[in-house]
């Protein structure tokens, strides 16, 4: 069987489909959907990733509950309860109300597109209802601790030209509404940085991103203090010795400027993002340029800061208000 779930699926669709335990046609069935989430729908790995192991686990399941390494003639024979014991089974593991969803969207984008092939059809899994997830919305930073942020950032190294780098990618992630992966795939020849970026988000969808000049400015005097000679197709930004900078080191960094600023733990390198969206909104931006600027493909998902922005007026006028007050 599979690794655990924690083990990384590398590979082809092919050798991923390959590494579930599962009947050769299904094997098939699943490569073909994994080549569908990359060729058409435009997955990231992540996501194919994500989805591999989802149905890992649902066949690790079946491979003990019907005994056997199952057919399509197996999954499309498959009952409400079949269904429904995987879920108590993944429940009993200790995933909670949001990994299940996930789960059973998976499985639901799963057999939607064997249908669609023709490779068999099973609707008990419609009947199933996901379960509710607790309803959250974004954490950002408030607007003064956004701009200690930037000002802790060149302090958090003895060496100069780290501080220079660290504050120019907290800058960018909050001037621009980066996703610190957006961020670290910049190169050296996008620098010095133009008045606008195209950025290549997920599912490899681009837009295009103003950048402010305290922006360029922070990115320029970086460079100048770098003491590493980057070619033109080497990242952008870069660890000490060169290479580029890993996703783990943003995180250390921000855990580094929460602990000095006393902010909470919710105060990520995503947060940022959200700060930079929530602050927008806040100054009378509109959520069709916020949606562009972000790169959200709904404008629903751009809508939840409307939320944060209610909340933050609920708060002043809760504190502010003299009949509230006495």
């Amino acid at each position: 069987m599979a690794g655990p779930a924690s083990h990384r699926l590398n590979g082809t669709n092919e050798t991923i489909a390959a590494s579930i335990t599962t009947a050769a046609d299904t094997r098939a069935a699943i490569a073909s959907f994994l080549t569908f989430l990359t060729s058409e729908k435009r997955a990231s790995p992540r996501t194919i990733e994500n989805y591999a192991r989802d149905l890992t686990r649902f066949f690790e399941f079946l491979c003990d509950h019907l005994g056997k390494e199952p057919g399509l003639s197996d999954i499309t024979g498959l009952r409400v309860g079949d269904f429904r014991a995987f879920l108590a089974h993944r429940r009993a593991k200790g995933l909670g109300s949001r990994s299940i969803a996930r789960n059973l969207s998976t499985l639901r984008s799963f057999f939607r597109h064997m249908e669609r092939e023709g490779l068999g059809t099973n609707h008990n899994l419609s009947q199933l209802r996901s379960p509710k997830t607790p309803h959250s919305i974004p954490k950002p930073v408030s607007e003064p601790a956004a701009m200690s942020l930037v000002e802790e950032a060149h302090d958090t190294s003895a060496e100069p030209w780290v501080g220079a780098r660290n504050a120019a990618l907290v800058t960018l992630l909050y001037a621009c509404g980066l996703r610190v992966s957006e961020a670290l795939s910049l190169k050296r020849h996008h620098a010095p940085l133009p008045s606008s970026l195209t950025i290549l988000g997920k599912g490899n969808k681009e837009r295009l991103v103003p950048v402010l000049p305290v922006a360029q400015r922070a990115v320029a005097t970086y460079l100048e203090l770098c003491p590493h000679g980057l070619a033109q197709e080497d990242p952008l930004f870069v660890g000490v010795r060169g290479g580029g900078l890993n996703p783990r080191e943003v995180q250390k960094l921000m855990g580094t400027l929460r602990a000095r600023l006393g902010l909470p733990s919710t105060a990520t390198p995503h947060a940022l993002r959200h700060s930079f969206a929530t602050h927008l909104l806040s100054a009378g931006g509109d959520l069709r340029s916020i949606q562009e600027l972000l790169g959200h493909a709904s404008l629903s998902t751009t809508q939840i800061y409307t939320e944060v922005d209610t909340a933050r007026l609920r708060e002043v006028y809760d504190k502010a208000h003299p009949r509230n007050r006495r």
